[in-house]
């Protein structure tokens, strides 16, 4: 049991936040149940995230090693500016002598909107120059690997080792920062978004003894021995006939975890559906970001701040609702996108029902303390959210791949960091959760970051005196958003007001359009990956 002395700030164990070893469940993998002295950083948006991946990725030399996971990748995806695309770099690093090694997720047709053709080009460029990039199909039926996460190791310089996990994919429509223009290598999508999707987003950089727990998370997808294409004879025919690479080649030998560097306690959760045949690593799959942040939502006294891409899901809503019912002052603010990425009369309605009806089940449980926003630029266009953002109560949060849904927390593989700080923050309320366990720097921060972005405060926090306190945090927000909304249904007369956030008020579908879309969704949009005695136990 490992606690931090009084004068570092904690007074409660770790284990009162993240999961243990039995919470886990999955006792065949090797990931160890977290890891002490990292170091991590938020790269909010992914010009900052894709900027700082080619400093990092020019710089290693032969013998290191690059591993990667993705759910797209798109070769051509300039990575600043001027370039290097995402081939391009990681292309050059192979033939410098760098060991790349890449799996990417299969993906479904291009004529439904997938990246079939995308991910597959990315792996011949880069296995022509020297890499080894993989296309994995080891998925249940209708799922996919949505993982996204780089590993960089210097095996002679384990102090230089960092590894990118997050909600960034190496992809088209990524590309964008704080004034949300958009990416102009952009993605096809509902065209409420415009040409150029603005796209919010965020990932974390982290050093220390976590990147060996990450290094993991990629050796055992690796090593494990289903075939690539588990259960697709027409996928495996295409690969035969185009002589595609079907069997991974042995890892370099794993370096030992980078020293301590930093007083950030991560927790590596993760999602494998129950397959067969099954994972080596996950026999009965793996839940543990569901795990997790049903531990961390119970401790909530105060605040749950999120950010996500979809919030859908009954069953991840009634967390929410009884969280909200058990503890009168807890507030939960969400910012989600303002439209589904996806339009059309049949593919709309089942993206609208899943939300409409996990925040009605919410907002019943507590009418007055959930806000829901979307956000836009200063130009009115909304912005595409598909970060995945969890901070409960300034203490723990949370940044990765998985959305808050079903079919994030049992069917797709998904990756996230659950971050404990060992630094107390010192502006007040110090402990706003009266729980003893003090605001912590990293979660507060990025809290505060991400609102100084959406409401236009002073990025510095030089105006952040309103936003410390929950329940003043929680009027400043919502007064914001209500004075842009107001200005809107104004007729737009004087400045607009200050922030970008408005009042998230979806559309009502009628109830003979709910009636077959609620099905849809459950059964093609949102499905359950859960082995059946867990399902019926209504257990994750």
């Amino acid at each position: 049991m490992r606690t931090l002395s009084t004068s570092g700030g904690w007074t409660l164990p770790l284990q009162d936040w993240f999961l243990t070893a039995q919470e886990r469940a999955n006792p065949v993998s090797v990931l160890p149940v977290w890891t002490t002295g990292n170091l991590a950083e938020p790269l909010i948006h992914g010009a900052a995230y894709f900027d700082r991946l080619v400093d990092e990725v020019e710089a290693l030399t032969a013998g290191d090693h690059l591993f990667f996971t993705d759910w797209r990748g798109d070769p051509d995806q300039r990575l600043r500016p001027d370039g290097p695309t995402v081939a391009q770099l990681f292309a050059q690093a192979a033939q410098r002598g760098v060991v790349v090694k890449g799996l990417i997720w299969r993906s479904h047709l291009d004529a439904l909107a997938y990246s079939e053709a995308e991910n597959r080009d990315l792996s011949e460029v880069i296995s022509a120059a020297g890499g080894e990039v993989l296309l994995d199909q080891r998925v249940r039926r209708g799922g996919s690997h949505h993982q996204k996460l780089v590993v960089l190791r210097h095996p002679s310089a384990p102090e230089r080792d960092i590894a990118f996990a997050g909600g960034i994919d190496l992809c088209h429509s990524r590309r964008d920062d704080a004034a949300h223009r958009g990416d102009p290598q952009a993605v096809r999508m509902s065209p409420r978004y415009g040409p150029n999707p603005p796209w919010h987003d965020v990932q974390l950089a982290v050093r220390g003894p976590v990147v060996g727990a990450l290094d993991t998370v990629f050796r055992e997808r690796w090593t494990d021995p289903m075939p690539l294409d588990s259960e697709n004879p027409m996928a495996y025919l295409r690969d035969r006939l185009r002589g595609a690479d079907l069997r991974p080649d042995p890892l370099p030998e794993q370096p030992a975890d980078p020293p301590p560097c930093g007083p950030h306690q991560i927790q590596v959760l993760r999602t494998y559906p129950a397959v067969r045949p099954r994972y080596s690593f996950a026999p009965h799959g793996e839940r543990s970001v569901a795990r997790g942040y049903s531990k961390a939502v119970h401790r909530a006294r105060r605040l749950i701040y999120l950010e996500d891409q979809y919030l859908w899901s009954s069953e991840v809503a009634d967390l929410f609702a009884h969280a909200l019912r058990d503890n009168p002052e807890l507030h939960l603010i969400a910012v989600v996108p303002r439209h589904p990425d996806v339009d059309g009369r049949l593919a709309l309605p089942p993206n609208m029902v899943g939300r409409e009806q996990a925040l009605s089940l919410c907002e019943r449980a507590a009418p007055d303390r959930v806000h829901v926003f979307d956000v836009e630029n200063h130009a009115g266009d909304p912005v595409y959210v598909h970060a995945k953002v969890c901070v409960v109560d300034d203490v723990w949060a949370s940044v990765g791949s998985d959305n808050f849904n079903r079919r994030s927390w049992t069917h797709d593989s998904e990756l996230s960091c659950a971050v404990l700080d060992d630094i107390r923050d010192q502006r007040k309320p110090t402990d706003p959760a009266g729980q003893g366990d003090g605001a912590r720097v990293f979660a507060r921060e990025l809290r505060l970051r991400l609102w100084r972005e959406h409401l236009d405060r002073d990025p510095a926090g030089a105006d952040d005196a309103d936003l410390l306190d929950p329940t003043d945090a929680v009027a400043a927000v919502t007064a914001a958003a209500d004075a842009l909304q107001q200005w809107y249904d104004d007729g737009q007369v004087g400045d607009r007001p200050p922030g970008r956030l408005r009042p998230h008020r979806p559309d009502r579908l009628p109830w003979y359009t709910r009636t077959w879309a609620l099905p849809v969704y459950r059964l093609v949009y949102d499905p359950d990956g859960r082995p059946l005695r867990t399902r019926l136990a209504g257990t994750w």
